[in-house]
């Protein structure tokens, strides 16, 4: 985003909060390291962790086109069509 670019405050709510999540997780993975736990467990928490962050991606990737194409005079889109390239987007960048 450039710098005149914010995030809104609600997504900016969801974003925190989903990164408060992740860093519980992340200090639950590393008690599992010291505890000796299973490989598959921890790496059931880090695949956890990866999809949480990736929801963030989501998150402000859709804040980012939507703010692209809501303040362009000359680009009319539908948000039907908005979803659509969000959706062909975050898709492929997966």
């Amino acid at each position: 985003m450039s710098k005149e670019e914010k995030i809104d405050e609600i997504n900016k709510i969801k974003i925190l909060h989903r990164l408060k999540k992740i860093e519980g997780q992340i200090r639950g993975i590393q008690g599992m390291i010291l505890d000796n736990r299973s490989c598959e467990d921890v790496l059931m928490q880090v695949s956890a962790v990866k999809s949480a962050l990736h929801r963030i991606n989501k998150l402000i990737l859709e804040e980012k086109v939507n703010s692209c194409f809501q303040c362009s005079e000359k680009i009319y889109l539908s948000q039907s069509a908005l979803d659509e390239i969000l959706e062909l987007i975050i898709r492929f960048v997966q």
